[in-house]
């Protein structure tokens, strides 16, 4: 039976379910035409995707490539851009305006789908990858959906697909663009999570992918096949497993102790990953966070409390040939996603010899998954151990940060050595300014009211800055006059931390008192601190009736939070404290290591005036 052209979507998928996917050319374009993927129509007809389009272009059914003139017709148009659409009759061919060049080719595969301000870092990768490929000779195609970044504006590629990135779509402008001119393959590694997981499809509809391999790129991403590299290489991971079901999940958390993290498999951003704390919560997470099955398994590492997370951004050639470009030391501790947390470029508190076996790892992993181009590893130290986190042999969202803070063009390094250049050809030297940087990110709580400001495993930032300066004090303070918060520089400390933070803080606190600042505290952080000599005034928290620490904030009476919590419920308890700070335009800091380096931005600020430089005149050389 044929789909009639006025036939609704739902009836459609009524037939097709009926009488299986239609055998007449014209049926089948009239589906396409309506929006019908061949996912779809597979799923819906019970064939695979890769046998519908067999079937589909058999019937001469393929997409026609149109161009959006964006000189309106007024003159030649240099910079046009392309979409694609079913049309025609299904008797006469339709007319195709994608006219590809004879020239030597690179598709690049943008971000797709982002939320707001996520997609910024992949943006940067993809437009650095084209001007280095231009600037090398090749024609640059830029294939993405998303009109909100740059590398999707029609003048930043030589020629644009305004298309989105699924396998199908990918597929069919590649068979365009083959008609004229050496296609010498696709990149994928510079759009994050989403280009990356077409690799395999593509590979298998023949599509040469530059850069690490399909395969290495699964390895790094397929939990089990990446532990026994991870044993292989004699390296450490935290606890962990793989779990397809509730009962799985629950058996696995019981054995590696809670709390865990627990993520679905190939996200983005961090997406629905949390800390969970006991069972109640786990069986929560199984049952309202993801869907779960073998396709789709979540992944349960044991948390490492109070660890320090390192970000490594590397490069690497055809040749195995492995430049370690940036080792950042994440100001929050481990657990935090990477987007979110602050961070230091070098690291300011790891001893030498932990940054030396971070680099040993960091190669011996880039030569074990024949890494070319970026690859950026997530650690954890603890206790002087270091722990692999997480591989992934794509660009991050760190890239931008490296180039910047380092002078190296790193996004455009990874582009030659993809298209087949060495690290020797590039002469990349490590840098040789003699300053720190510190990257902070940036929060939109303020605007949703009800949003607590508690980071975790789930990205949440829309945007980052820098503070860049001769020692960390500086160079942190810097970054948080540029994120838009206050550092004080005298007035009221209120500190409230979980008994395993109150050592930690008690030098921190009493530098604070040298510089001038008054203690608040509550009942049992006041008591630990009256034992090492700090004088505080006692006040009640929240639920303890009022006066309490938010009516102090709101009077104006404090200017400095430091607030650490343990557990879902303290968690909610302390709620309203952090939402107040938020609000009031208070400095806050809700970890040990956000505490201790607030103090020292503002021992740097009490020294005297921040001075500001142009970025290159830190570095020796222009770049």
């Amino acid at each position: 039976m044929v789909p009639a052209p006025d036939r609704a979507a739902g009836e459609c998928e009524a037939v097709i379910r009926k009488d299986g996917l239609p055998k007449e050319g014209k049926a089948l374009l009239e589906l396409k035409k309506k929006g019908f993927s061949d996912d779809r129509l597979g799923e819906l007809a019970n064939l695979s995707s890769s046998e519908v389009a067999k079937r589909r272009r058999a019937l001469g059914v393929r997409p026609v490539y149109k161009r959006i003139d964006t000189c309106a017709a007024e003159f030649e148009s240099h910079t046009p851009y392309l979409y694609s659409c079913y049309e025609g009759d299904g008797h006469r061919p339709a007319q195709c305006e994608a006219e590809p060049s004879d020239r030597k080719k690179i598709i690049i595969l943008g971000g797709g789908p982002n939320r707001i301000g996520q997609g910024i870092e992949f943006d940067y990768c993809c437009v650095h990858a084209v001007y280095a490929l231009r600037d090398a000779g090749y024609e640059t195609i830029m294939v993405n959906c998303n009109p909100e970044t740059v590398s999707t504006d029609y003048d930043t590629s030589d020629r644009l697909y305004f298309e989105p990135l699924t396998a199908e779509d990918v597929i069919e402008l590649v068979e365009v663009e083959r008609r004229s001119g050496e296609l010498l393959g696709l990149i994928v590694q510079f759009g994050g999570q989403t280009p990356l997981k077409l690799a395999k499809p593509l590979e298998a509809a023949g599509i040469p992918i530059l850069g690490t391999s399909p395969d290495a790129i699964d390895l790094a991403e397929d939990r089990e096949r990446f532990q026994k590299l991870i044993h292989k290489l004699a390296l450490r991971q935290p606890e962990n497993g793989t779990a397809t079901s509730e009962v799985q999940a629950i058996k696995i958390a019981e054995t590696i102790g809670y709390p865990v993290v627990i993520r679905p498999s190939y996200v983005l951003g961090g997406r629905a990953m949390q800390i969970v704390y006991d069972l109640d919560a786990l069986q929560r997470y199984m049952r309202d966070a993801v869907k779960v099955s073998g396709a789709n398994p979540v992944l349960i590492d044991s948390y490492l409390r109070d660890a320090i997370e390192v970000d490594v951004d590397a490069l690497a050639d055809k040749d195995q040939n492995v430049f370690v470009a940036g080792i950042m030391e994440h100001i929050e501790e481990a657990g935090i996603h990477s987007g979110d947390s602050a961070c230091s470029l070098p690291p300011y508190s790891l001893p030498n010899k932990i940054i030396t076996e971070i680099e040993r790892q960091t190669e011996a992993m880039a030569k074990a998954l024949q890494v070319v181009g970026l690859m950026n590893v997530q650690y954890a130290v603890k206790d002087g151990d270091v722990y692999v986190l997480e591989v992934n042999p794509r660009a991050s969202r760190t890239v931008p940060f490296v180039a910047k803070a380092t002078g190296q063009p790193i996004a455009k390094f990874a582009a030659r050595l993809m298209a087949g250049e060495s690290l020797k050809s590039l002469a990349i030297k490590k840098n040789r300014g003699k300053h720190v940087a510190v990257k902070e990110a940036v929060f939109p709580f303020a605007r949703f009211p009800g949003i607590d400001v508690i980071l975790g495993p789930e990205m949440r930032s829309t945007g980052e800055v820098m503070g860049l300066d001769q020692d960390f004090g500086r160079a942190f303070a810097k970054s948080q006059l540029g994120a838009g918060s206050k550092v004080p520089v005298g007035g009221q400390v209120f500190v409230s931390v979980k008994d395993q933070d109150k050592a930690a803080l008690v030098k921190p606190v009493k530098r604070l008192v040298e510089l001038g600042f008054k203690v608040v505290a509550t009942g049992g952080t006041a008591d630990f601190l009256a034992k090492h000599g700090i004088v505080s005034q006692r006040v009640n928290k929240v639920l303890q009736g009022r006066p309490h620490i938010v009516d102090l904030m709101k009077d104006g009476k404090i200017q400095l939070v430091f607030n650490t919590v343990d557990g879902a419920s303290a968690l909610t308890d302390s709620f309203t404290l952090r939402r107040t700070a938020l609000m009031n335009k208070i400095a806050y800091y809700t970890t040990v290591a956000g505490a201790k380096a607030s103090v020292e931005g503002i021992a740097a600020v009490n020294a005297g005036a921040l001075d500001v430089a142009p970025l290159q005149s830190y570095f020796k050389s222009t770049f």
